[in-house]
């Protein structure tokens, strides 16, 4: 898919959709279930029938009371009895199959969509907000459910309801069926009228429901930030205001729907009442008997009842299709990144030889400027390099190629001499070993995020990484040691235990290729030392690439990129380079002592 395709999947509501179409989308997960959906749907037909037989059994019950003998009598009772016992096992199956059935095929397209989008590269998410796709995976997904697992259901047993319900009305009384018939349309119109404006307000109410969600979750995941400049009162204004808007449009729509009920109740039961009168009269005139009079009252309730239901059920309907359009969407979507079909293997040995080919890049949201421009350099195996320059200089971009997260615009980047873009991005990216400048951590045991690397390690594997890593002693420390809990983002770590934790994530991993991004930023001197004799010796049999500020820790590589404004326009040892007299000199003049020294002291 395109840059403009992609950009259409914006964020937004959902919304109704007129295309009831759209829920054909639905049918490839409905497809493994069809056994379940066959007996549903004949357990469905069933309580229909059932419903339309029994109004027939009350009938002879009440027009054979006087007439029947007690044997009779029975009988009639005990078929009634039994009717009711079968309808009563009918719905419960077709509720239990249909609800199971909504259960699984929503948890289908709930994995589905997350092992897409959990694949989708980085420019996939510069065009669509992380909360969009959530609220795809939650609030879409239980709209469909409610969809699958009841609606659908209700609106197939309604229809034939209103169906059935209105042929044996008129073989039992044409006269009255024409009346109950006038009724309709007085009751269908507030439903249709004030029912559509329930449904408008109980959308814009979810809507204002996920926005304090939002705003709640974004107050509470930065909430040092919050108390450290005394937000909470506006904070809180922010968040009540918007409380308070959803409870005016959840009142407005209660108003609205208690007005639908007292409208539809006092014409129904007044249609009820009408059909009642007429029908009394005739029973005195003797046109009628009691039994038919009471089975066509039944009728009538019967059908009044499912026309109601399905003026609801249409709203969901209409909703579920606008969720389904979201769904597939995102189901179908292509990324801007794909594996070939037959992709080339890398050896059984990598010994991480990383070549950069005039590769030129723009971010696809910031096309006016360059990331890398002719970026062209090799790293033979085992080499140690290292990216300097200022922020925005390329030095991440330089990673985000060698993970493939984006493609060249123009060149090309390799792995062993093959084109990253030949090969399957598992196979390759399992040769590299990744150490971000914002370490990630999980919500899970220090143990779990540093098995991250290698999910087979053995907890032994585990602690030998962290003490690699310089993190066993502060590891130990907590109150569970390797168990300890570290909190959602490792918010119960400081910057440099996170720092630490994801560089032991790196050393378990052991992979030929090591990326290290501002690996010791946030660690003290102390610990970065040693820290660094552990690079030292993780480096020696593995390619290294080192993204670094802080120049000290660059001085023992190989040689040095100095990058500015996406191009490399230096590359040589740290002593080469402090001798030129360029960008590197004044970077670590700055860094070292400061203007008034010779360069004699940063050599």
């Amino acid at each position: 898919m395109t840059e403009p395709e992609l950009s259409t999947l914006e964020l937004r509501e959902p919304k109704a959709s007129k295309k009831l179409s759209a829920l054909s989308g639905l049918i490839p997960f409905l497809l493994p279930y069809k056994l379940w959906m066959v007996v549903a749907f004949f357990a469905l037909i069933l309580t229909a029938a059932l419903s339309l037989i029994l109004p027939l059994a009350v009938r002879q019950v009440i027009d054979n009371f006087a007439l029947a003998q007690a044997e009779q009598l029975d009988y009639f009772f005990a078929a009634a009895l039994g009717i009711a016992a079968l309808l009563a096992i009918c719905t419960a199956l077709r509720y239990l199959l249909v609800t199971r059935l909504g259960e699984r095929v929503i948890a289908d397209i709930r994995k589905a969509i997350f092992d897409r989008v959990i694949s989708m590269s980085p420019v996939f998410y510069e065009t669509l907000m992380t909360g969009e796709v959530l609220s795809r995976i939650t609030t879409d997904t239980t709209l469909v459910l409610q969809v699958i697992g009841s609606s659908v259901s209700i609106a197939l047993r309604n229809i034939l309801l209103f169906v059935g319900g209105i042929s044996l009305m008129l073989f039992t009384s044409a006269k009255l069926t024409g009346l109950v018939l006038l009724i309709v349309p007085i009751v269908l119109i507030p439903i249709l009228t004030i029912g559509r404006k329930v449904r408008n307000l109980s959308k814009i109410n979810q809507n204002w429901i996920a926005e304090s969600s939002a705003k709640a979750s974004e107050a509470l995941n930065a909430v040092q930030t919050v108390q450290a400049f005394t937000h909470e009162p506006v904070t809180n204004a922010g968040f009540c205001d918007v409380i308070e808007k959803s409870y005016s449009t959840a009142s407005r729509r209660i108003g609205a729907r208690a007005i639908l009920t007292v409208i539809v109740i006092f014409f129904v039961f007044s249609g009820i009442v009408g059909v009642l009168w007429v029908g009394a009269h005739d029973v005195r005139a003797g046109e009628l008997s009691t039994g038919i009079l009471v089975q066509f009252v039944i009728y009538s309730i019967l059908v009044g009842g499912s026309v109601a239901t399905l003026s609801e059920v249409w709203g969901d309907l209409q909703l579920a299709a606008g969720a389904t359009e979201r769904l597939v969407e995102l189901l179908q979507v292509e990324d801007t990144l794909s594996d070939p079909a037959n992709p080339q293997v890398l050896p059984a040995v990598v010994s991480g030889h990383i070549r950069f080919d005039h590769v030129s890049f723009r971010y696809p949201s910031r096309q006016e400027n360059f990331a890398l421009n002719d970026v062209t350099f090799e790293v033979s195996p085992g080499q140690t390099i290292a990216l300097v320059g200022a922020s925005g200089a390329g030095k991440t971009t330089i990673i985000q190629m060698l993970l493939r997260f984006y493609d060249p615009d123009t060149g090309t980047v390799s792995i062993e001499g093959v084109d990253l873009k030949q090969m399957s991005r598992q196979d390759y990216r399992s040769s590299i070993a990744l150490v971000p400048q914002d370490p990630v951590m999980f919500a899970a045991s220090v143990m779990d995020n540093i098995r991250f690397g290698r999910p087979s390690a053995t907890d032994e594997d585990v602690v030998l990484a962290a003490k690699a890593a310089a993190a066993d002693t502060f590891i130990c420390s907590l109150s569970e040691g390797y168990e300890s809990f570290v909190g959602e983002r490792g918010i119960m770590l400081s910057g440099g235990q996170k720092q630490r934790i994801a560089i032991a994530r790196a050393i378990l991993r052991n992979a030929p290729v090591l990326l290290l991004d501002e690996a010791t930023s946030a660690l003290d001197s102390e610990n970065e030392q040693a820290v660094q004799k552990a690079f030292d010796a993780l480096s020696k049999d593995r390619t290294t690439i080192i993204i670094a500020h802080r120049l000290a820790t660059v001085k023992k590589a190989d040689f040095i990129l100095v990058m500015d404004e996406g191009k490399i326009i230096a590359q040589d040892t740290h002593k080469n380079l402090i001798a030129q007299k360029g960008l590197y000199s004044r970077l670590a003049r700055l860094q070292f002592m400061g203007e008034s020294l010779g360069t004699s002291e940063i050599s």
